[in-house]
């Protein structure tokens, strides 16, 4: 290999060096613009637009209040343990508007005579509004720790969807509440 060779083989490995940081300088400033072209695609097409998905979150997050309607909400409880609990809703009736959240309270007090858990089982009537009845906190989605004697208020939050069928206006919410005493040591 002459001195010639050697000059000619140095300049074309250094022109594909500048070659190749040129693709990568490239590469690299396609995929910063990438973001906006993206949003430029989105928005032109509506397809995912940024805007659009954002005024859709807002929309689904803000509460939508039938005002006009009204749902009667009935409360009933039932222990099937003679005379170990009292068990009973505080309210035994209320009216709602759809999408509206509310909050009940359910009272419980541990006649027992001993540390124990228990665990509310709902049921909602008629069925076909089980569907649109949600429920965002309630003391039946865990078992509930009593100490001897112990007697307190229980919260529900609900609201039901605005979707329910315009027939539905009436809606019972039950509990069954049982003495699970077999769970006593699982706090």
């Amino acid at each position: 290999m002459s001195i010639g060779d050697s000059t000619v083989l140095s300049q074309a490995n250094r022109s594909l060096m500048w070659r190749l940081l040129l693709f990568a300088l490239g590469s690299l400033g396609f995929g910063f613009a990438l973001v906006p072209l993206y949003d430029v695609v989105c928005e032109v097409t509506g397809f995912g637009s940024t805007r659009q998905l954002t005024t859709r979150a807002e929309a689904a997050a803000a509460p939508v209040i039938d005002a006009a309607r009204t749902v009667r909400v009935e409360f009933v409880t039932d222990s099937p343990g003679i005379g170990n609990w009292d068990f009973q809703p505080v309210t035994r009736s209320i009216e709602v508007h759809p999408g509206k959240l509310y909050t009940v309270y359910f009272r419980a007090h541990n006649l027992s005579g001993r540390e124990t858990m228990a665990q509310a089982i709902p049921n909602i009537a008629p069925g076909k509004a089980a569907a649109y009845f949600r429920k965002t906190e309630c003391f039946c989605f865990a078992p509930q720790h009593f100490n001897i004697d112990e007697e307190r208020n229980m919260p529900v939050r609900f609201f039901i969807d605005r979707a329910l069928p315009s027939y539905v206006d009436e809606i019972t919410l039950s509990y069954t509440f049982y003495d699970n005493s077999n769970r006593t040591n699982t706090r």
